[in-house]
């Protein structure tokens, strides 16, 4: 996966995620549905950390001389950890 192709997943994301805000005031009065929202966009969220996770280490490994193609995605426990 390029740096192109991770970035062009996290514009489609960030998207996706101001939709999501957007509709959540409209779905406020439809519990279910809010539910849903609330429940991608946390997706969402975490999906957006592991592609900013892996952006930055393929950076980094560039930066180091390395090939950065030997970066891979970390699981959302993980990434999810970080201290921000």
């Amino acid at each position: 996966m390029s740096d192109e192709s991770i970035a062009n997943r996290i514009e489609k994301l960030v998207a996706e995620e101001h939709e999501l805000r957007h509709r959540e005031e409209a779905d406020s009065h439809d519990a279910d549905r809010l539910e849903a929202d609330e429940e991608r966009l946390q997706n969402v969220e975490v999906e957006l950390d592991r592609c900013w996770d892996l952006l930055r280490q393929r950076r980094a490994l560039r930066d180091a001389g390395s090939n950065p193609d030997t970066a891979h995605v970390r699981d959302a426990g993980t990434v999810e950890r970080y201290l921000q």
